[in-house]
């Protein structure tokens, strides 16, 4: 019943996948629309070129299935002839003797008994279709994967920028107090030109975050298979969410739901059938003809028909059938390696991705503290040099305390989500 089904809704997830301008005519995004991560992976669900070339895969291999079981049904071929003939007479000065012939007619081939050979063809050419469709999925879920870390690429993006935003108004802020305070004679010209290189510096780095924005939502267009997307933002979910997850629960997910380890599955369940395919060759082949045709030199021409089986033998066709049946052999080691290595590739990715989301976890808790301890200095920082008791290397030092904290926080909580999205990728999750 899974062989059966499963076709059927490959086929209709291909009617949304290769036809998208009929379903959703237009730009799949508005210029300055708002999208959130769903929304992302089904543009590129419909869009991106590699999903479209993996669902031709697909299609290309159901047909070898179709052509494997032509071998079923009989082979129908009609033919006609005419021809314009000469004689030669034996005599040296007579012309030889000039006719016409015609023919046609229909003739039919059918395969009785093959050992089993078609059928056998036809299950390794199923193995090869759900193989493409398990790649097919594991096209899918790289590109979901793809799409979520440009998302929170975007978000990182985002939040830098406006942290070094926020740092440039800080520092214009401690530049007018400084000159405040050396028009009036309390600070000396350097804190003015202490904070007037702060401040630079600062809008240097802001420039630099502006940039890697725009760089990181160019990045996510392209995820989505959309390069030349119009401007557009996104949902902020970069906040903390607790993600639980069990390195038993993940790995039976994995072994389970991996495309790449089922389509590893498939192409070694074909393979086996490979080596019964080349053992057939020492079996015979009973095959029926039948023919009816008309022939003759003059209308009306002459009817004729003919039926009969024929049985082929294979006595010796120098050893090539032992040695099809070794490379089979040999094919299907080759593919129970890959198989057992996909398998461990399963493990290290789900070990990796629990090890990266519990370090995040744990940076998160770090930074949150630091991000307040760092806020407090500031407070303080700012307090004194305003009392005339600070100086503005002080101010300076917890300004730039408070940017690496917040950075810090920032990258913790993307990590964190990477991490999350390498272990939906890493159990076969979209």
């Amino acid at each position: 019943m899974k062989k059966i089904v499963a076709p059927i809704l490959f086929s209709v997830l291909c009617v949304f996948l290769l036809v998208p301008a009929a379903v959703y005519p237009g730009e799949a995004i508005r210029s300055g629309e708002t999208l959130d991560l769903k929304r992302c992976i089904a543009i590129a669900f419909e869009r991106h070129p590699s999903i479209l070339g993996a669902a031709g895969g697909v299609k290309a291999s159901e047909s070898r299935v179709g052509q494997a079981r032509a071998g079923y049904y009989p082979q129908v071929s009609a033919s006609a002839d005419y021809s314009r003939n000469s004689v030669g007479s034996s005599t040296y000065r007579n012309s030889g003797t000039v006719y016409d012939s015609y023919s046609t007619g229909v003739s039919v081939n059918q395969t009785f008994f093959d050992f089993s050979k078609t059928s056998t063809q036809v299950k390794i050419q199923q193995f090869g279709a759900d193989s493409s469709r398990a790649d097919f999925e594991q096209a899918l879920s790289q590109i979901a994967y793809d799409v979520k870390k440009a998302y929170y690429g975007l978000l990182q993006a985002r939040h830098l920028r406006d942290a070094n935003s926020e740092a440039v108004g800080s520092y214009q802020q401690h530049l007018a107090q400084a000159k405040k305070f050396f028009e009036v004679g309390l600070k000396p010209k350097f804190d003015v030109t202490k904070a007037e290189v702060d401040l630079s510096s600062a809008r240097l780095n802001l420039l630099k975050a502006e940039n890697a924005l725009r760089l990181a939502r160019l990045s996510l267009g392209n995820a989505m298979g959309m390069p030349g997307a119009p401007p557009f933002e996104v949902q902020d979910t970069l906040a903390f969410q607790s993600y639980p997850a069990s390195l038993d629960e993940a790995l039976k997910k994995g072994y389970e739901r991996r495309p790449d380890l089922r389509s590893a599955q498939s192409k070694r369940e074909a393979a086996e059938s490979s080596i019964d395919l080349a053992k057939k060759g020492y079996y015979p082949i009973l095959t029926g003809s039948a023919g009816y045709g008309w022939s003759g030199e003059d209308f009306p021409l002459d009817r004729g028909w003919n039926v009969g089986a024929t049985l082929s033998v294979p006595l010796f066709s120098g050893l090539s059938t032992k040695y099809q049946t070794d490379e089979a052999r040999a094919n299907l080691e080759i593919l129970k390696a890959s198989e057992d290595l996909v398998r461990q590739t399963v493990l290290l990715e789900i070990q990796q991705a629990l090890l990266n989301l519990q370090e995040a976890r744990d940076r998160i808790d770090v930074a949150e503290l630091e991000v307040r301890q760092a806020a407090e200095n500031l407070a303080l920082a700012r307090g004194r040099y305003g009392a005339g008791v600070g100086s503005p290397i002080e101010v300076t030092d917890a300004l730039l305390a408070d940017i690496n904290a917040k950075t810090a926080h920032t990258t913790a909580l993307y990590d964190y989500r990477l991490a999350q999205a390498s272990l939906e990728k890493a159990t076969g999750e979209k």
